[in-house]
């Protein structure tokens, strides 16, 4: 592909990419013929900000620079461009941490990148050409609409995960999120690896979680009915943190503190028990903010502070990313 030679609109591109939890796969094995196939939900409190602006040749600038300008040099040269940017990372979602931080950087700067270069290349066209979403495409969902979305999982020759629900979550319902700075998720070659060694996935399992996302997880966000959300995600989340134990050291959670912190908020009614991805970070439900201090004052009361974990309370995104146009 070779990029248009129209000169861009505007000097600078901000884009802010905003961090998702990925809730749970449906089929490991394809049975169908389709595999992966994944349900989560974008977050409004931990996001990737970024200015991209013209520049005689490549410059980079803050935290993780370095990654994004490598991203749009690779990205500059499929689609040969001879646009040359200097890169301003201001923040940046935590890396390995199961909060999709990888796709948003990718997206962010492809996004920012192609309208610089005054290409008009849809988000998901970026993603094709990035290589995201290989086993799932929460992260693409969440940076186009945002909300609770489900994608479709991959057939041989799809090159991004098909988008099929997408649903706004109530204002009021908050995560309670468990961060371990100690451990990290899998990424890389180890997850490649992972998903390689681990057993089979059985079809009746399949068949179950495809059944609680679409009577029981999606009807229930639809009502705004937390208890029953809540109930789906945590039994999808019991199913695949058992399959994925092998890889995370026995256990359905990569943390064991993260585990010990989410059982006790479990015990004072939280709801949607899980963790993001490979993890570290946990999560779990409440009905309102209030609900949600509330709890994390006790949990913290309870356990007194640590060093490594940090606890977050956040809400639904329930829009894309911020992509913003301006001159300098």
């Amino acid at each position: 592909m070779s990029a248009s030679l129209n000169p861009p609109l505007t000097r600078v591109i901000s884009v802010r990419a905003y961090a998702r939890l990925h809730m749970g796969f449906f089929d490991l094995d394809g049975t169908l013929g389709r595999r992966f196939g994944s349900i989560g939900v974008g977050l409004n409190e931990l996001y990737t900000r970024l200015d991209l602006s013209l520049a005689n040749d490549w410059e980079a600038e803050g935290a993780a620079s370095e990654k994004g300008l490598m991203l749009a040099q690779q990205l500059a040269a499929r689609l040969q461009s001879p646009v040359r940017a200097r890169i301003r990372l201001h923040e940046t979602i935590p890396e390995h941490a199961g909060l999709g931080s990888g796709t948003q950087l990718a997206l962010a700067v492809g996004v920012a990148l192609t309208r610089l270069a005054g290409l008009n290349l849809t988000v998901r066209e970026i993603a094709g050409l990035m290589n995201r979403g290989a086993r799932s495409g929460i992260g693409i969902g969440t940076f186009e609409h945002g909300g609770l979305v489900v994608d479709g999982g991959r057939k041989p020759g799809t090159v991004v995960p098909p988008l099929l629900s997408r649903l706004a979550l109530p204002d009021a319902w908050r995560f309670i999120l468990v961060l371990d700075d100690a451990d990290q998720g899998l990424s890389g070659p180890s997850e490649i690896s992972a998903f390689q060694t681990l057993p089979p996935f059985p079809e009746a399992r399949a068949a179950h979680l495809c059944h609680l996302v679409l009577m029981r997880a999606l009807p229930a966000v639809a009502e705004q009915d937390l208890p029953a959300f809540g109930s789906a995600i945590s039994e999808i989340q019991q199913v695949i943190g058992e399959y994925f134990a092998p890889a995370q050291g026995g256990r359905c959670h990569t943390s064991s503190r993260v585990a010990d912190w989410l059982h006790y908020l479990h015990g004072l009614g939280a709801v949607g028990i899980g963790q993001s991805s490979w993890g570290p970070t946990g999560f779990c439900m409440v009905d309102t903010p209030a609900r949600a201090a509330a709890l994390v004052q006790a949990a913290r009361e309870h356990f007194g502070e640590t060093d490594t974990l940090r606890v977050l309370v956040a809400s639904a995104r329930n829009r894309g990313a911020d992509v913003r146009f301006n001159d300098e």
